[in-house]
């Protein structure tokens, strides 16, 4: 089931493998190969499906993707056509048949065509002959066939005469230029020869029978070294043994090499040994080698008759015997400042002098120390590291540090540190540093030419660890030179020139440096601050300096108001604010700012701030103004509250209230919700205290400054006739007797009778509102002198009567009331009815009516009369 479901796959693949090609037709030969630059002629059958609508001469032939010319086709018969191509140079190219029919043309079938070379004769042949293990063999083929071309090698016998024999011992067949034998198929054999040939479709080449001995051939396995070691007490020397393989060629002499090299150098020596293959071990000894140092040593081996060495064996490495370090150490110092206590912490470090040969493997450091004026005092640690850092007071000490071996020790380090309190003077003048392509160079001037031996220090701008330093001795010059690897780019470094005086160490002259620069890595950032009305002061923080990538020369500041044109200032390195003027007023800016060094410019974020409308003057200016004026009605207002009385009787006096005049006296029963002092209404006017007046003849002669009479020219009725209908709900309260009341006609103005009683001492007055022509009089020591009733007016079948303010309160003389009335006019007693005349003076008189806005209506005065409490 299986098998059934893999068949029809492949069909169904090789059905869709080519949709437009049509199975039922060929083409022969199929996939020819020709020789290159001959002629091929190829046929392409119908099948039946194609006949009887379509025949050969509706096929068509295409080289590749190109057309075939018409006059290289040949019909053979109605389902065959043929097509010749003369002269193929193509290595292999595609030939398709194809069917137009009705202007479309359809695929029917391809070929590829091959063409190539016949093979070339081998050549070259050589052979590798390893004992009871592999024969291999090698030849050249000469000029590639572009073809499959097969090779078979022949190993064949020969006669001592050098006659080769028909038989074939072995042969073996390949498609590359090589082929091998394998054991058991490899016997030993001084009389074989060798033939290889080769063949493809275009014809065949064989080779000669080379004879070649397997004796000289042969190659075996590298030896194994045993050991490589030194001998104790011997100096410069190494002993070297070594196992030979088991497959060799026997009864044979062999020669063995063996190579040493040490570890410093890259170039190695050679020792041979000469060995017979009956020995199973080899051994040599080195010699002339150098003290404590380390060397790779590797062995290979030859049959004497041989052309082939064997491989190199694998390396192996020793060392020769110790000595004692011959150069003393590289020694330095950092010397941190004094702590409180008064002690302070030098920080030694050292590094072996790259003395050639080494010296060999230290195993430690001895670190010695002792006051300068005190060498008892001597004290000793001992350290594997090449730093250690010691606790000293502030007086001068001498250290040594040695290094030392298995051998000995190596001469004395010695450095002075000096007290702390010590100044040294100034020895180098100038130091400069600059660089080639690959090296830096840095040059000093000295003033004290004895000066002959330096320590050049350098290290990162940014490295706190004292340790982190390096260092390096240079005598007899006054420069440096190092190789620009030993620095970082973009890094600033603290380059330092330390003088030696011996042991001692001058002051050091110190510079900083860039070996590269680029620009920076991030621009500063703007701060406006509070801007002003034409200028405003922008700051920005330094650069960290891991960012600098560079020395800092200069800052720009870019500003640009909107829709404006863009302005710059700049300033030096060392200046972080600055100050732009001459902006335009309530105006919003861009602001950014570039940071430069020799490589170039970084720019920060833009910030945006906007002017001020007003500065400080200007608002100083406004608001003086407004803050005086403010001041002023402060003032003002203070010395109004303080002076409030006396500004208010200068400049208002109080106008006497008749309701709390002493010189009448109202009703006590009088209800108190019909105020005087609010305006009586009648029906057709309002009494107003505008319309009060004072009239002259309505007293008698004598009395003529004692009464007081208040004309309202404007009365409102309605109030009258609510405060009437009031008057009859409380009879109690209102003095209305019609058998005792006196009624006098007055006029519309609605005038007031005030009864004098006494015109010097006191007097009661009765002051009663008369609607229309209805008066009312009340005496409180009799009745007018004159009497006179008059009916009450009651139209609408209810009496009004004007309700009465009780004005019982006392109140004291004002003389404003003397000053109040500016005009006066005095009435002769003619205009006065001729009942008035013959009153007594003493009696209350009723003034006949006044007409509004009448001339020579008449005013009466109280000038002269004073107030007196009323009874």
């Amino acid at each position: 089931m299986f098998s059934c479901v893999i068949l029809m796959f492949v069909l169904l693949c090789s059905s869709i493998a080519d949709e437009n090609s049509v199975g039922d037709a060929d083409i022969f030969p199929s996939a020819p190969e020709i020789e290159r630059g001959s002629t091929v002629k190829l046929f392409c059958v119908l099948g039946k499906h194609y006949t009887p609508r379509r025949n050969a001469s509706h096929i068509i032939w295409k080289l590749n993707h190109e057309l075939i010319t018409e006059e290289n086709y040949n019909i053979v018969n109605e389902t065959v056509s043929s097509v010749t191509i003369h002269n193929f140079t193509y290595r292999k190219a595609h030939v398709k048949c194809f069917i137009k029919y009705l202007g479309e043309e359809q695929l029917l079938v391809h070929t590829e065509v091959k063409s190539g070379f016949p093979p070339d004769t081998p050549g070259n042949i050589s052979c590798v002959y390893c004992f009871d293990v592999e024969l291999t063999c090698t030849w050249t083929s000469g000029r590639e066939t572009n073809l499959r071309t097969n090779y078979t090698l022949y190993r064949k016998m020969m006669t001592e005469g050098g006659v080769t024999l028909p038989s074939t011992v072995g042969s073996c067949e390949s498609k590359m230029e090589s082929c091998s034998f394998y054991y058991p198929d490899t016997p030993y054999s001084s009389s074989f020869c060798f033939q290889v040939k080769a063949e493809n479709v275009l014809g065949e080449a064989s080779s000669g029978c080379v004879p070649i001995p397997l004796e000289k051939i042969e190659k075996f396995e590298p030896p194994e070294i045993l050991s490589v070691r030194k001998t104790t007490g011997v100096k410069q020397l190494l002993t070297v043994t070594w196992k030979m393989p088991e497959k060799i060629i026997p009864s044979q002499d062999l020669i063995c090499q063996v190579q040493y090299r040490n570890l410093y150098s890259n170039s190695s020596d050679f020792v041979t040994v000469p060995l017979n293959s009956a020995e199973k071990i080899g051994s040599c000894n080195l010699t002339g080698l150098w003290d404590s140092t380390e060397y790779s040593v590797a062995i290979r081996c030859i049959s004497a008759v041989s052309i082939f060495w064997s491989e190199w064996s694998r390396g192996k490495r020793a060392s020769t015997e110790e000595k004692a370090p011959s150069e003393k150490v590289d020694l330095w110092r950092v010397i941190e400042s004094s702590h409180p206590a008064g002690s302070r912490s030098v920080h030694l470090m050292w590094k072996p002098l790259s003395s050639f040969p080494p010296s060999g493997r230290i195993l430690g450091y001895k670190i010695q120390y002792f006051p300068e004026n005190n060498a008892a005092l001597k004290m000793t640690n001992i350290s594997t590291d090449k730093k250690t850092i010691l606790l000293l007071n502030k007086e001068a000490y001498i250290i040594s540090v040695t290094a030392y071996n298995s051998a000995g020790n190596s001469p004395e380090a010695v450095l002075r540190i000096p007290s702390a309190d010590e100044r040294s003077s100034q020895v180098i003048e100038t130091v400069r540093i600059f660089t080639t392509i690959e090296e830096v160079v840095v040059e000093w001037v000295a003033f004290e030419p004895e000066v002959t031996e330096y320590v050049v220090e350098w290290y990162e701008e940014l490295e706190t660890d004292p340790f982190g330093r390096s260092w390096q001795y240079v005598s007899n010059s006054t420069n440096w030179k190092t190789n620009k690897k030993n620095f970082k780019p973009f890094v600033c470094y603290n380059i330092s020139v330390y003088p030696l005086y011996g042991n001692k160490v001058a002051a050091p002259y110190s510079i900083q440096t860039y070996i590269q620069q680029k620009k920076p890595s991030e621009g500063p950032v703007a701060d406006t601050g509070i801007p002003g009305k034409n200028e405003v002061t922008i700051k920005w923080k330094e650069i960290s300096k891991n960012k600098r990538n560079g020395f800092i020369s200069n800052y720009t500041i870019f500003y640009k108001p909107e829709d404006g044109k863009e302005l710059n200032e700049t300033v030096n390195s060392d200046v972080l604010q600055y100050r732009l003027k001459s902006l335009q007023a309530n105006t919003q800016y861009t602001v950014y700012i570039m940071v430069s060094n020799e490589a170039g410019g970084t720019t920060g974020e833009p910030k945006t701030f906007k002017t001020l409308k007003f500065n400080q003057e200007d608002v100083i200016f406004i608001a003086l103004p407004v803050g005086l004026s403010m001041l002023v009605l402060l003032g003002l207002w203070i010395t109004y509250i303080l002076k409030k009385h006396a500004f208010k009787k200068a400049c208002w006096p109080d106008i006497p209230n008749p309701a709390d005049s002493i010189a009448v006296e109202w009703p006590l029963d009088a209800p108190v919700n019909n105020s005087f002092l609010k305006g009586v209404t009648t029906e057709a006017k309002t009494i107003d205290f505008e319309d009060i007046s004072v009239l002259e003849h309505c007293f008698p002669e004598d009395s003529q400054e004692g009464s007081l009479l208040m004309n309202c020219e404007n009365h409102v009725s309605a109030c009258t006739d609510v405060n009437t209908k009031g008057m009859i709900n409380r009879d109690k309260k209102i003095l209305y007797n019609k058998e005792n009341e006196v009624a006098r006609c007055f006029s519309p103005s609605m005038p007031y009778v005030i009864t004098d009683q006494d015109v010097r001492s006191q007097m009661h007055s009765a002051l009663i509102p008369v609607k229309e022509i209805q008066c009312i009089e009340k005496l409180e020591d009799g009745v007018c002198g004159s009497p006179q009733q008059t009916s009450i007016k009651n139209e609408e079948n209810d009496h009004e009567v004007l309700k009465l303010e009780d004005f019982s309160e006392k109140a004291l003389y004002n003389p404003y009331l003397k000053n109040s009335v500016k005009t006066r006019e005095f009435l002769s007693s003619d205009n006065l009815p001729e009942h008035s005349k013959n009153e007594p003076k003493r009696q209350s008189t009723v003034l006949p009516p006044f007409h509004q806005n009448v001339a020579g209506q008449s005013y009466v005065t109280v000038d002269m009369f004073g107030l007196a409490t009323a009874h």
